[in-house]
């Protein structure tokens, strides 16, 4: 006999209706706090970028700018071939793309709350007993013997009543907006380990051909001593001194060899290739220092990588209050089961095998030894330690850009002091060569100062690579490239 269910649905729609929109009612409130951005006084400019640094200029930098390609302010086309090769096989940048793509793969996974389950089964079984206690004919053996034939299916929907889904869902997609800022944050630091090793590479190039140039000097030197020494004008002293000025040199320019190959294996590991399979010769020196304009310290901290990351995750952090908070509360779940069960596989699918169950359910921990207080004590301490990194972080980078906008001033004049003695030096060896030439003075006293010359060289070629690598620097400090800004006038080429 078919049972008639129309009464049963006709009494019970009404109810499900009231009960439903009475869900939704409650669905629109989420308990924890909303999220706000935590409190730091950063001022108002920068305490080292004012005045003191001619040609600098405020920009309106945002975190949602495009950084572009700020390598090519250094105007080095074999640098722009390294980056771009960097950016495609770094195993870093990817190692924190996967990782981009499994917080993605957990904000799928937390929206997943907010849709019903759907199951369904098929199973048989065969079950017997020994018929002991019974009068019935046995089929096998003397034992009860039947079968069961089920084909089921089920709904399970858990309403997001107090928010619980909804603040894990906040709370991983803040999680994942911080590993997308971390992957900025890792592709802008390997970038800046790349131009930073090439260009140390080149000023060591530059190092290398003063070096040899000087060698060839003080050869022709030692070739005109030992050409006086020959007819008695210059003593054995002179001939030794000039060959010892020349093997020194020579052996500072052999020196540079392997500082040169360790610069040259990081730029390979950072492309993601063997360094035995990658090899840069040497180019000429035509670097020059980008003007770059410098935010305000407020916008540093919506510009930065690592501070956007730190930012995120105290959001994600403070949503995690709310998901603990939750726990308080009774959780409210609508199932639905039904199908069909028969002993006779033929009769499977008929009205008499049918069952079904309809109804929601009320679950609420009474007692739990205070492991909820303790989820909640935990989730609001997790949200006071990622709003102090957050504030650290900040800290961090404002430091970070005072420090590198005061190390460019103070190398920029000590380069202008160090071109006067390099002046002096190169003046001082032409006088005390020609005195040397007119038989006034020894060969040593020309060493003495053509070494003094030559250390007043690489002293300025150091310096300017100490400006170039200080100039990498601020950039990442500041957050990465300045695309859509106002194009700052190229500067002049430095006297080095």
């Amino acid at each position: 006999m078919i049972r008639n269910t129309k009464p049963f649905f006709h009494a019970f729609l009404p109810r499900a209706g009231i009960t439903l929109a009475l869900c939704a009612a409650l669905a629109a409130c989420a308990v924890g706090p909303d999220y706000q951005r935590p409190a730091l006084d950063v001022g108002a400019a920068y305490k080292e970028g004012q005045d003191e640094v001619p040609g600098w200029k405020r920009a309106e930098p945002r975190d949602d700018a495009d950084r572009g390609q700020w390598w090519r302010v250094y105007d080095d086309a074999t640098l722009n071939g390294l980056v771009e090769r960097l950016n495609a096989s770094n195993q870093t940048i990817a190692q924190a793309e996967a990782n981009y793509r499994q917080a993605l793969g957990l904000v799928r996974g937390a929206r997943a709350g907010f849709f019903p389950t759907v199951g369904a089964g098929a199973g048989v079984t065969r079950s017997g007993n020994g018929g002991g206690g019974s009068s019935s004919a046995s089929s096998s053996g003397g034992g009860n013997v039947s079968n069961q034939y089920s084909l089921t299916g089920s709904v399970s929907w858990e309403l997001d009543v107090w928010g619980r889904v909804r603040r894990s869902v906040e709370s991983s997609e803040a999680s994942a907006a911080a590993s997308l800022a971390d992957l900025a944050a890792t592709r802008l630091s390997a970038q800046a380990a790349l131009v930073q090793a090439y260009l140390q590479l080149r000023v060591l190039d530059e190092q290398k051909r003063l070096l040899d140039a000087t060698v060839a000097a003080y050869e022709k030197s030692l070739q005109l001593t030992q050409n006086r020494y020959n007819v008695g004008v210059a003593g054995q002293s002179d001939v030794a001194v000039a060959r010892t000025q020349v093997e020194s040199t020579r052996a500072q320019s052999i020196d540079l060899d392997w500082q040169r190959g360790q610069y040259e294996h990081a730029i390979a590991v950072l492309m993601g290739q063997a360094p035995s399979h990658f090899s840069l010769p040497p180019a000429p020196f035509s670097l020059q220092l980008p003007q770059i304009p410098v935010g305000l310290p407020s916008e540093l901290l919506e510009r930065r990588p690592d501070v956007a990351a730190a930012e995120r995750r105290a959001a994600a952090a403070n949503a995690q209050i709310g998901v603990a908070q939750a726990a308080w509360f009774p959780s409210l779940t609508l199932s639905a089961d039904g199908g069909f069960r028969n002993g006779q596989f033929a009769e499977l699918l008929t009205a008499p095998a049918r069952f079904w169950s309809l109804g929601p359910a009320l679950a609420l921990t009474i007692f739990d030894g205070g492991a909820r207080q303790a989820q909640v004590e935990q989730a609001r301490a997790s949200y006071d330690a990622q709003a102090a990194a957050y504030r650290q972080a900040a800290l961090t980078g404002l430091r970070e850009v005072e420090d590198y906008l005061i190390q460019l001033r103070v190398l920029e004049n000590e380069q202008t002091v160090q071109r006067r003695a390099l002046e002096s030096a190169r003046e001082s060896l032409r006088l005390i060569q020609n005195q040397y030439k007119a038989g006034l003075v020894d060969y040593l006293s020309v060493a003495v100062v053509d070494a003094t010359a030559l250390n007043s060289e690489r002293n300025a070629l150091g310096l300017y690579g100490n400006r170039l690598v200080a100039s990498v620097n601020l950039i990442v400090a500041l957050g990465g490239g300045w695309d859509g800004l106002a194009a700052p006038a190229a500067p002049p080429a430095p006297a080095r």
